[in-house]
């Protein structure tokens, strides 16, 4: 295996000097600022234009991004961000509209956010869906104050949320802020829900289950009818976190499997921009008797207008500013038009494809606990060979691929989580292979002192953690 090139003798910007840097012009009148705003002696470097532009597109060839290589974050599903999306929500007419316009002025952004409210309907076979909430999380919140809201109608004192051990940390998290106390129940031998964990789990505390199905080991859960019975016998609620709909587009839906609560991670499902601290989009779907409690307002259409719809007396409120994040919502709406219902069937078939070819190359080599047979995602374990992931995920680095998510779920010892989604080609799953493979056959000091090819070499992690530096 080979490094590849790297660019990383990069200076910092005020080391670099241009015999041609712009100036302002003599004719700019300084005075226009107030004297107590101005700075003096600040120092600034003196790059021309040309040097400037070439400094931090060098810098931006310093990071691994989707646009790049293979991002095969397990769980966080790092998709490459179709073109098309990102050149429709740059079009005038959709970016520089304002949320306080008039509605008739509106009209085709509206319409946007009606049909992408429709097309969520009928991917998930749920009846009703807020726009409103601005990341996966959010929508989490959204859905634990819609179980919240819908108890207290009902004047029933529910005060536990169950969440499988498998759970993605927010699950807990978000129960949690929503006010109600968690109750984690254990997998069994296959990976799957517990189901007389769960019998015992659940009482007249429980207001629901929150579960992704496949789970976090991407493993479809086979149980899950008979999970929406135990729930729905004992009057209680199951939520589907939408982190792992991307396995299931086209074969089956939450709707389906007897799900009450629906939320969508745009950015997993629907390759939407990703990290960074935002934007996101998280919507919510859920049946229709949980409809009146959904945030306000919901896109409507009477046959000639769009508009906006205040009118649902038991909603929760306002999650967010506004109506949601639309240029997100907008490169949702191109993906869905763009693919339709065939192209989102075979997007999950090439998903859960690649990721069982990966597995299949790497289970002589690494253990592969649990149910055999993986959904778009797979989690292996490093203990078997002597090596901890954390040092196999950083030899990654220095042959210019991204290590994958390690040490979750937390029920795997040594774990990396693996998800290649469906954009990836076979030689980007084989060199990813045999790169991970290589990691076993270098000497277990040189494995250590990795990556020697990246801007920073091994760092002292725990020294980063507690002696932080934000600033230069």
């Amino acid at each position: 295996m080979e490094f590849r090139q790297a660019y990383y003798d990069e200076p910092l910007i005020k080391d670099i000097r241009s015999d041609n840097s712009f100036k302002l012009s003599e004719d700019v009148d300084e005075n226009i600022l107030p004297q107590n705003l101005k700075r003096t002696n600040l120092k600034l470097p003196e790059v021309s234009e040309v040097d400037v532009v070439r400094h931090y597109t060098r810098l931006s060839q310093m990071n691994y991004t989707v646009d790049v290589g293979i991002y095969p974050l397990g769980s966080c599903t790092m998709k490459y961000n179709p073109k098309y999306a990102d050149r429709i929500a740059s079009y005038e007419e959709f970016r520089n509209v304002h949320p306080f316009q008039p509605e008739s002025t509106v009209q085709g952004t509206l319409q946007v956010m009606y049909e992408l409210q429709e097309f969520l309907k009928k991917i998930s076979d749920m009846d009703a869906v807020t726009l409103q909430p601005m990341a996966g999380a959010d929508g989490e919140f959204t859905g634990i104050l819609i179980i919240k809201k819908y108890f207290e109608d009902r004047h029933e004192d529910r005060t536990e949320i169950i969440v499988p051990d498998s759970a993605h940390g927010t699950n807990p998290a978000s129960a949690t802020m929503g006010g109600f106390d968690v109750v984690e129940i254990p997998s069994n031998s296959d990976g799957m829900v517990d189901l007389a964990a769960l019998k015992a789990a659940v009482s007249k505390k429980t207001a629901g289950l929150m579960i992704t199905n496949p789970n976090t080991l991407g493993i479809f859960e086979q149980n899950i009818t008979e999970i929406a019975k135990i729930m729905h016998d004992a009057g209680s609620l199951l939520y589907y976190d939408g982190a792992n709909l991307n396995a299931i587009f086209g074969i089956t839906s939450p709707g389906l499997m007897g799900f009450d609560i629906v939320h969508f991670n745009l950015h997993k499902s629907f390759a939407t921009p990703h990290g960074g601290g935002g934007p996101g989009a998280g919507p919510v779907a859920v049946k229709a008797f949980l409809s009146d409690f959904l945030p306000i307002p919901i896109v409507g259409y009477d046959g000639k207008r769009y508009f906006l719809d205040y009118g649902k007396k038991k909603s929760i409120g306002k999650v967010s500013s506004f109506y949601g994040s639309f240029s997100i919502l907008l490169r949702a709406w191109s993906y869905v038009i763009r693919n339709g219902d065939e192209g989102l069937k075979n997007a999950t078939i090439r998903a859960v494809l690649n990721s069982n070819y990966l597995k299949k190359r790497v289970e002589d080599h690494y253990e592969v606990p649990y149910y055999p047979l993986k959904k778009h995602e797979f989690v292996l374990s490093t203990e078997n060979t002597g090596r901890r992931a954390l040092d196999i995920g950083k030899y990654l680095l220095d042959f210019g691929i991204h290590s994958p998510t390690v040490y979750f779920p937390l029920i795997v010892k040594e774990a990396m989580m693996i998800e290649p989604t469906e954009t990836v080609s076979k030689d980007d799953l084989d060199r990813y292979a045999d790169v991970l493979i290589s990691a076993l056959k270098v000497p277990e000091d040189d494995l250590k002192s990795r990556p020697k090819n990246t801007a920073v070499s091994r760092i002292d992690e725990v020294k980063a953690a507690r002696d932080l530096k934000v600033r230069w």
